[in-house]
C-alpha cells in the first residue's frame, strides 16, 4: 500500500465533512441510521483512469452506507456525465457523480445500504478493509 500525502488526507477529509454537511441531517431520520458509525473515507489508493487522469479510490463508510469512493487529483468543475464505470480486478463497478457543495464532489458507488447492525467505528474500519480488499482483489475464474 502506497502512503497517502498530506494534502491527500486532507482532501478526503474535506470531502468526509462536506458528505456531513449535505447529508448527516437527512441520514439521521433514515431508519437505518447507525449513530455508532460517523463518516469516514478510508483505505484510498491512487487510481488512474482509462482517459489518464488519476486520483484515489478507497472506502467511504458513513452511517448509513459503505460504498466506493473515487476522488480526482485535479477536480476542476464537476464532469457533465453522472456515470462512470470502473474497471477493477474483481469486476465492474457503476459509479454515480455525487455533488458536496460547490467545488465539492467524487464519484461514489454504494455496495451496503444498511449498516444498522455494525457495532463500533473500529468494525466499520474493518468493513471497508475488507470492502476494498475484495475489490482489489481479480474474481476467480468459473470452471
Amino acid at each position: 500500500m502506497q502512503a497517502l500525502t498530506v494534502d491527500q488526507y486532507a482532501r478526503l477529509r474535506q470531502l468526509a465533512e462536506a458528505w456531513s454537511r449535505h447529508h448527516l441531517k437527512a441520514a439521521k431520520r433514515d431508519p437505518r441510521f447507525n449513530p455508532r458509525l460517523g463518516v469516514d473515507a478510508l483505505c484510498f489508493q491512487p487510481h488512474s483512469l482509462k482517459d489518464g487522469r488519476s486520483g484515489l479510490l478507497g472506502a467511504l463508510v458513513t452511517p448509513v452506507s459503505l460504498s466506493l469512493a473515487l476522488v480526482l487529483d485535479e477536480p476542476a468543475a464537476p464532469p457533465k456525465t453522472e456515470h462512470l464505470v470502473l474497471a477493477l480486478p474483481s469486476g465492474r463497478y457503476p459509479f454515480v457523480l455525487e455533488s458536496l457543495g460547490e467545488a465539492d464532489w467524487w464519484w461514489r458507488c454504494k455496495l451496503l445500504e444498511d449498516l444498522s447492525d455494525v457495532g463500533s467505528l473500529q468494525e466499520g474500519s474493518r468493513l471497508a478493509q475488507q470492502l476494498m480488499e475484495r475489490v482489489m482483489t481479480p474474481a476467480a475464474p468459473n470452471p
